[in-house]
């Protein structure tokens, strides 16, 4: 195959779309079981970068149909960039993708890229930007596996017996929809405090399997990323809860991170606004 500038950064924006939901199947892996039924939520998010400076506020929506989960996370970045990915799955004993869309656009990006991927069509599609210049679209047919689990990694990780990891899979486009084993380990136990409760928690490792691949990366990218691990704090006790990512959003890229946050103003705002009330 012949490397193009255009096959160049399609790889870039999209090899390592959306981790912060990504995963996905392989011959040797299986469909992970539902330990733990999903149901309607809605969380705020921090996207901070290296040193605890605030890039972005975010939101988790999630809603259910039955055994159909839509689930959305967003990102609104101080600099006007967008992060829009969603994705449907059921959980009927296990999960599986239904669909998955991602939206990077804005200066915090490279490469804008508007990327949507359909089980029960068979169809997936992915347009790319640089610099005003747009790429003709990909467009296909892929079947996907019944344990593809794109945009599901938080969701895999709470459901994974505890003390022991899986392999998954996700959809890498080089720019063709290629699938490439993603190895989820607990790498290690630590507890955090919690007002005055210790609670446990477990650092999970995300790490891809490259193996043919590496070498058409090499060669692509001139040499390949440092490191393509990626880092997921859940605390651990009873239902398991996020606490914390840390790694890239888009290939090369720089190392952020995702906490939760909380509405920490809202006992002063209101204190404020009482103080006018009649009594």
């Amino acid at each position: 195959m012949r490397l193009t500038a255009r096959h160049s950064r399609l790889l870039t924006s999209a090899f390592l779309i959306g981790f912060v939901l990504m995963a996905g199947p392989a011959a040797t892996a299986a469909p992970i079981a539902v330990r733990f039924v999903e149901g309607a939520a809605h969380g705020y998010l921090l996207l901070r970068d290296e040193h605890g400076d605030r890039l972005a506020d975010g939101e988790m929506i999630q809603k259910t149909h039955g055994d159909l989960v839509n689930g959305q996370l967003i990102f609104r970045f101080k600099d006007g960039s967008l992060h829009d990915e969603r994705v449907s799955f059921t959980q009927k004993h296990v999960f599986t993708l239904q669909s998955y869309k991602l939206l990077q656009r804005g200066p915090s990006f490279p490469t804008t890229i508007d990327l949507a991927m359909d089980r029960k069509t068979g169809e997936y599609r992915l347009q790319s930007s640089k610099n005003g210049s747009a790429d003709d679209p990909l467009t296909g047919q892929i079947d996907l596996p019944e344990d593809v689990s794109n945009g599901m990694v938080m969701t895999l990780l709470r459901n994974l017996t505890p003390g022991h990891g899986e392999t998954v899979h996700f959809i890498a486009f080089t720019p063709d929809p290629k699938v490439i084993e993603l190895k989820l380990v607990p790498s290690m136990k630590t507890s955090i405090r919690i007002g005055d409760v210790a609670k446990q928690m477990t650092q999970y490792v995300l790490e891809p399997q490259l193996d043919s691949l590496t070498a058409f990366f090499g060669k692509l990218l001139g040499k390949l990323p440092t490191s393509f691990h990626y880092h997921f704090w859940l605390l651990t006790e009873d239902v398991p809860a996020f606490a914390g990512f840390e790694g890239p959003l888009y290939l090369n890229g720089p190392t952020w991170r995702i906490e939760q946050t909380s509405a920490s103003t809202l006992w002063s705002s209101q204190a404020a606004s009482t103080k006018d009330m009649p009594h």
